[in-house]
């Protein structure tokens, strides 16, 4: 097939979106499909450092349609803060990239995403469109985050706007398929996690057949409690920090946060009351597996998350995961029990999880090693599988529409002939 991708900014290595479109267009090209993408940013805008090696080794700069980046006037220095920046919908460029494709995959609802659906619709071309921003997680960003008509205002337009005019919609969990079925949207949701590497299943073997690696010097001796993702307010790192004080392994806890984002300063500042200061690390997928490997215990305090690829990752190297019991986050569904759940924003009672587990250092390996097995059903092999199956389903069910427009043509033209000599 040739397919297009439909993205803002595919490049950033700091959206998990992003991230995840990477992913499974080097998935793709390796099982032997076209892939190009329509965004704005290249390789060069983003800087290679960090780049997924799906990237690099798949050579997806070849072909690229790209448009200008567009600033929002005002809230621009917000997005740059979240590494994250609009496409200009330049409809022009738009046309020949979905002209180019069999079919046309939106990730993002916005406006080359837009262009892009009403075009293939006007067309008649297959597209079908992803559910990954979940609009908490864009109003968190104004602190409206849990402010209910809000959120439902972005619900709602994104419904209007992409998903109802589509037929098949892929969201990263089932959690994510219900939130949007209940407001109303109507085409047929496809939960397919995101998927992740194969590293990280490898690493967790070699991790429980032979045991972790050595730590570092600068963390031996010291308890390695770690969170992975963006530093924003939703994300919720605040509550892992303010939640040491009242484990009875302060002094021994330290806190590394690997992600970067606009709340950097604040959480710095925050630390500064602990024994150990946290440290904040941005790492390549190489560092972050060799840095899970020498981790005792991963939190996960998020209040909102569509699916949570960087916990999966770290479960499937064998470390227990403690998880917010948030109702507006997908991730509790991968604890296999209440032990790795806590209320979410409430640090006395991660605390009272964390401390759980670190008294419990049998029964921690022994379950870590049951969270690795539960990691092989989200490899992005399968995950890449069910996609294009839902990609095949899409031409298939738009060469029957358009079947069924071209005979009611027909019927149309062959009663009117008739009548009109007559």
């Amino acid at each position: 097939m040739k397919i297009l991708f439909v993205i803002d900014s595919f490049y950033t290595t700091n959206n998990g979106t992003s991230i995840s479109a990477q992913r499974y267009a080097g998935e793709l090209r390796k099982r032997g499909h076209e892939v190009r993408v329509l965004c704005w940013d290249t390789p060069s805008d983003q800087g290679t450092k960090d780049q997924e090696p799906s990237t690099k080794e798949n050579n997806l700069t070849d072909g690229d349609f790209t448009t200008e980046k567009f600033r929002i006037p005002v809230f621009q220095p917000l997005c740059d803060k979240h590494d994250f920046s609009f496409a200009y919908n330049d409809k022009e460029i738009v046309h020949e990239a979905c002209d180019w494709a069999d079919i046309v995959h939106i990730f993002v609802p916005f406006g080359i995403g837009i262009e892009a659906v009403n075009y293939c619709n006007e067309k008649g071309k297959p597209v079908t469109a992803a559910f990954h921003v979940q609009p908490e997680n864009m109003t968190s960003s104004v602190n409206m985050g849990k402010v209910e008509w809000f959120n439902e205002l972005f619900y709602k337009t994104f419904r209007q706007e992409v998903y109802n005019r589509v037929r098949h919609v892929h969201v990263p969990s089932k959690f994510m398929g219900d939130m949007i079925a209940e407001r109303g949207y109507t085409a047929k949701i496809h939960a397919i996690s995101n998927g992740i590497q194969s590293e990280f299943l490898e690493a967790g073997k070699e991790f429980i057949d032979h045991g972790r690696p050595a730590k570092s010097a600068e963390l031996e001796g010291k308890i390695v409690i770690t969170m992975v993702g963006r530093l924003s307010g939703e994300k919720r790192q605040d509550v892992l920090i303010n939640a040491v004080p009242y484990s009875k392994y302060a002094d021994k806890i330290q806190l590394v946060f690997a992600g970067k984002g606009p709340k950097y300063d604040e959480y710095v500042a925050l630390g500064e009351k602990l024994p150990n200061k946290p440290m904040f690390l941005y790492l390549s997928k190489e560092e972050l597996i060799h840095h899970l490997g020498m981790t005792d215990l991963y939190v996960h305090a998020s209040d909102m998350e569509s699916e949570a690829i960087s916990c999966i990752e770290a479960f499937a190297t064998g470390l227990v995961p403690v998880i917010a019991n948030s109702e507006v986050s997908a991730t509790p569904q991968f604890a296999l029990d209440g032990r790795s759940l806590f209320t979410p924003g409430n640090p006395k009672d991660l605390a009272r999880a964390i401390d759980y587990w670190l008294d419990h250092p049998n029964e921690r390996k022994y379950i870590g090693e049951l969270y690795y097995q539960s990691a092989k059903r989200y490899t992005l092999e399968n995950s890449v599988t069910q996609f294009e199956e839902m990609l095949q389903e899409e031409i298939e069910d738009c060469a029957k529409e358009q079947e069924k427009k071209n005979e009611k043509t027909v019927a149309h033209h062959s009663i009117r002939l008739p009548l009109f000599m007559w």
